[in-house]
């Protein structure tokens, strides 16, 4: 039987699953935590990977890294890092952002030439922000590098090159996805003066090998790892209820949306992965349910304890900012508050607001690919939670499948792995058992109120959140 490594260098945390290549059968797995903040010393991810893969790397034939997106790694001449990785989520880069796209022409040239219009979570505004604000350390910069790319070339024999794929490197806001190629005058613009950038392996090829001689994937980002985990195919959308809350679907054309809310990525096999993101998705409930003093399986009984609407009660979480819509100094912002709001009507107010959110990102996206959803995966821990289980159908229109359990990035990550080792044309098929699917509300649950509420206060707010 052969083994393969999948391994998710997530925002929190570095996990590894130890999968076997024929049928995707996870066999073990392992973790480690990250530090936590939006921007981190990247050597702490090294670390991460050597404790997640201890006593697992040794028994895989191959190994595959997925990674946060966007993050950016600046290293020297001697590979050390140059300052704190900038993480998607430091919004800092939102004037750099703007300045960026007022020099390439505006909204529309940005997403004809990248496929996406930039906002802060790209790498090219952080390296424009590092410029502005640290330029001794963006003087220093010889090599940039996605969080993926660093620990992949990490788990690589000494002395290995940098490499990536077209997913991951159509998040840094200097690849033309469309063309599949890096765009080093935008990198230079951004930065001050020219870098090195990885090589742009295609995808199910042979990246790397480890010190022992295992085969390395060239590895992808976290979404595209995921997708590939899933096996999303034609009319799927995959919802992601993580730290961000995203809504991506697999596609042959590249989407160019001028006005930002749809990133048009590449996948991990030569499609396109059309995306649209928002900054703040499960610890919408995190916050909630500390602010109320419960654990998050009380804030779901309080929530199914209360009516749809929560007694008037609608917020905008956008509370770290928000990337969808693009306001990054916005702030949450509660309405409807009263005399008779109650515990019960708060902790529903939470799970609506994330879930409106999410279906905001799912109507935008059928909207720029003209394709109307035939299922919808929801996948993430938060999913876990009874009270999103049964108000995600009603609010988000549709069926919802929920997979088992599973570290999906991780997972695509090992099939990716599998694929480079088998030297196939497509990656292997991997069946997913024990899927469910949510219908509660959809037909004796009306609550396209709770949507129309969620709308007039998130433009109502458009000028002041």
């Amino acid at each position: 039987m052969s083994l393969v490594l999948g391994v998710d260098s997530s925002t929190q945390s570095t996990k590894a699953v130890l999968v076997d290549a024929t049928d995707g059968t996870v066999v073990a797995q392992r973790s480690a935590p990250h530090p936590s903040g939006t921007a981190v010393d990247p050597r702490a991810w090294l670390t991460a990977f050597d404790e997640a893969t201890d006593g697992l790397l040794e028994r895989a034939d191959a190994v595959a890294v997925a990674g946060q997106q966007h993050g950016m790694v600046a290293l020297d001449a001697d590979g050390e890092p140059v300052h704190d990785a900038l993480l998607w989520n430091d919004t800092r880069s939102a004037g750099a952002a703007q300045d960026l796209i007022a020099e390439m022409g505006g909204p529309d040239a940005c997403a004809s030439a990248l496929g996406s219009v930039l906002v802060a979570s790209f790498t090219v505004t952080k390296l424009r922000w590092l410029r502005d604000h640290e330029p001794s350390a963006a003087a220093r910069v010889a090599e940039v590098l996605l969080p993926h790319d660093y620990v992949s070339r990490h788990a690589c024999a000494p002395g290995a090159d940098a490499f990536t794929d077209r997913g991951d490197a159509s998040g840094t806001g200097y690849f033309a996805t469309a063309e599949g190629a890096w765009r080093h005058d935008l990198l230079a613009a951004a930065l001050g003066h020219e870098a090195t950038l990885p090589r742009v392996v295609a995808p199910g090829a042979v990246a790397g090998r480890t010190a022992s001689g295992q085969v390395v994937a060239a590895g992808t980002g976290d979404n595209m790892g995921a997708a590939l985990g899933l096996g999303l195919g034609p009319g799927d959308v995959l919802v992601s209820v993580g730290t961000s809350g995203v809504a991506s679907c697999i596609s042959d054309t590249s989407v160019a949306d001028g006005t930002g809310t749809v990133t048009g990525f590449a996948d991990a096999q030569g499609g396109y992965l059309p995306m649209v993101t928002t900054m703040n998705a499960a610890r919408i409930l995190d916050h909630q349910a500390r602010w109320l003093g419960v654990d998050l399986a009380t804030l779901s009984d309080l929530a199914l304890a209360s009516e749809p609407g929560a007694g008037g009660v609608t917020f905008l979480p956008y509370y770290g900012g928000e990337r969808t819509p693009n306001r990054p100094d916005a702030v949450g912002t509660w309405t409807g508050l009263t005399d008779a709001t109650t515990r019960e009507d708060l902790a529903r107010a939470a799970f609506e607001a994330l879930l409106c959110s999410l279906a905001d990102a799912v109507d935008h996206l059928a909207a720029a690919t003209g394709d109307e959803p035939q299922r919808i995966w929801m996948v993430g821990g938060a999913t876990r939670s009874p009270a999103l289980q049964a108000l995600a159908p009603a609010v988000l229109g549709r069926p919802v499948t929920l997979p088992p359990p599973g570290e999906y990035v991780a997972l695509g990550a090992a099939r990716q792995a599998a694929w480079a080792l088998a030297g196939t044309p497509a990656p292997p098929t991997w069946h997913l058992a024990d899927t469910v699917e949510l219908t509660s509300g959809l037909t004796d649950g009306p609550t396209a109120y709770v949507r129309e509420g969620y709308a007039r206060l998130r433009e109502r707010t458009t000028t002041w959140s």
